[in-house]
């Protein structure tokens, strides 16, 4: 039975597309079977695979709204170990579609229940906000990884998501647990990203992954050229750096020993 990681911030520009995609490439990299769930209107993490998404036909808002089977609508990507169950612009409606029916919540959850065992990970691109569809990528997740940019700022509504993580945990998904705040944007040469680190650590300590994502040339192009950065610069700080947080968490979740074996 795979987990389902949401990725999910509801500030803009923090790096959870970032995040999903180079994640989820690394977690295929160490050949662990991974789907993205791109749950995002703008479709970054579609297109950042190297799809149009003014080519998808059926998408993820056709399983949370119209019940088509995720089975069905799942892409390979050029990646070996990485599949994709894209968006579309027209998730954007969802929210007003969902409003009414029955366990609207959890809509995410029963479109991805028949697919999870076919995946060591699903990785959940939210949008940035705290609608309807990040609750339900919520309630359909084992556990959500929150990015926070080593920037000014950077703890400005986090609180807002903890409480609703809090929500959640309470009323739709008991099983909900915070895999991890992940630090991302970092530039060595700036103090305030420094100040962050030790900001962001002194709140929440055990909480913050160990690996901190740089701000790296190859991480901002790679979507450009619809691949991931470990597919565009093997050897690029930012790819590393993926590749160094899925070994972490892997070894968090049993799946490796520490020193990497």
């Amino acid at each position: 039975m795979g987990k389902i990681i949401a990725i999910a911030n509801q500030k803009g520009g923090v790096g959870k597309t970032t995040t999903t995609i180079n994640l989820a490439a690394s977690l295929a990299a160490l050949e662990y079977k991974t789907l993205i769930v791109d749950a995002d209107p703008q479709a970054n993490s579609t297109s950042g695979l190297g799809f149009n998404p003014k080519e998808i036909e059926n998408s993820i808002y056709e399983c949370m709204v119209d019940g088509v089977l995720a089975r069905d609508i799942i892409i390979k990507s050029d990646i070996d170990y990485l599949d994709l169950l894209p968006s579309h612009i027209d998730l954007v409606g969802a929210e007003v579609e969902m409003i009414n029916l029955r366990s609207r919540e959890e809509k995410m959850r029963e479109a991805l229940k028949e697919i999870k065992s076919d995946y060591d990970f699903i990785i959940i691109d939210c949008s940035p906000s705290l609608g309807l569809i990040t609750i339900n990528s919520l309630t359909a997740a084992d556990s959500v990884i929150i990015p926070v940019q080593c920037e000014y700022f950077a703890l400005e509504g986090l609180g807002k998501l903890l409480n609703t993580i809090k929500i959640i945990q309470s009323r739709l998904n008991t099983k909900l647990e915070i895999e991890g705040i992940l630090l991302t944007m970092y530039d060595l040469r700036v103090r305030l990203s420094n100040q962050v680190v030790d900001e962001v650590n002194a709140h929440f300590q055990q909480m913050v992954f160990n690996t901190i994502i740089p701000r790296n040339v190859r991480l901002s192009e790679s979507p450009s050229f619809g691949v991931p950065a470990i597919a565009h610069d093997a050897d690029s700080k930012g790819a590393i750096s993926y590749l160094n947080l899925a070994r972490e968490i892997l070894t968090k979740n049993g799946m490796m020993e520490p020193n990497g074996i």
